[in-house]
């Protein structure tokens, strides 16, 4: 059995980033709420309503890769909207995307899919997203004798070995916020074998992904830090198909378990910690 690994105090920090996200549904009519009525909603399959994630799907966002148990910040996200939006849990379909072919345009076999998608304005162009449900900072992966461990500040590690998953908001971070090259992967565990092999000196990803990582995947695994605040914070929002339907139904059900507590209660369960991770100097 996987042992559990420390997240940071997240319940505080992403419940008040969470709460904060803009809404895009504040100001719908009662007419627009009808139309978000289970039988009026345009879904793939008819009385069903098909939500993607990724494979594999790490803790702590789904629990032993198995989204149907709702168990796991994501899972249980997806269907706490599955529930407003009038489904039941067997009413749901779950299927598998890469990320990277989620976010290109094109015809989708889902509804909505859920991997941690940073809502961009690049990626806005191709697809459409939610209000965004949880805002995470990035954080640096590595291990116990690395080049890095014990490294506090961002100007340490310009001649780091840094990667991360191809088309995230941590690869941009590595040369944003750092300003070097990353090495790129196909997603985080291409990444992590890389980094067991000692091919990269770090690993970048969000923080929750971050504490599995260093606690589970990677041996002697430590969380170097996580880097400082760009701004609003790298949000994640529900992926649809660009023009979708079902955009502003989707998005007025994340608003709804947002107003009423029930986003707060999850990521109080699946994103509590009381570990942390140091924030980096410049």
């Amino acid at each position: 059995m996987k042992k559990r690994f420390g997240l940071l105090s997240v319940a505080v920090i992403s419940t008040a980033l969470i709460l904060s996200g803009c809404s895009t549904s504040d100001s719908a009519t009662s007419d627009e709420a009808a139309s978000c009525a289970k039988a009026d909603l345009a879904t793939i399959e008819s009385g069903k309503l098909t939500i993607a994630t990724g494979e594999p799907a790490y803790y702590p966002w789904i629990i032993d890769d198995a989204p149907e148990t709702g168990n796991g910040f994501e899972g249980a996200v997806a269907y706490a909207v599955a529930k407003q939006l009038g489904f039941t849990n067997d009413e749901v379909v779950w299927v598998r995307t890469t990320f990277d072919s989620a976010v290109t345009p094109g015809e989708k076999n889902f509804d909505f899919n859920l991997q941690q998608f940073s809502i961009t304005a690049e990626r806005s162009t191709a697809v459409d997203f939610s209000s965004p449900y949880y805002t995470a900072p990035q954080a640096i992966v590595s291990f116990k004798g690395s080049k890095i461990e014990g490294k506090t500040s961002i100007a340490e590690l310009k001649d780091a070995k840094l990667g991360a998953a191809v088309g995230t908001t941590s690869l941009d971070a590595i040369q944003n916020q750092i300003g070097i090259k990353p090495e790129v992967f196909n997603d985080n565990a291409a990444g992590v074998s890389a980094l067991k092999n000692g091919q990269i000196d770090g690993l970048v990803v969000d923080l929750p992904t971050a504490f599995y990582l260093s606690g589970v995947e990677v041996t002697d695994g430590l969380i170097v830090g996580q880097l400082p605040s760009s701004g609003s914070g790298d949000q994640f929002g529900l992926l649809m198909s660009k023009g979708s339907a079902l955009t502003s139904c989707v998005s007025a059900a994340v608003d709804a378990i947002t107003a009423d507590g029930t986003l707060a209660a999850i990521t109080d369960k699946w994103l509590a910690t009381d570990a942390g991770a140091p924030v980096l100097k410049p």
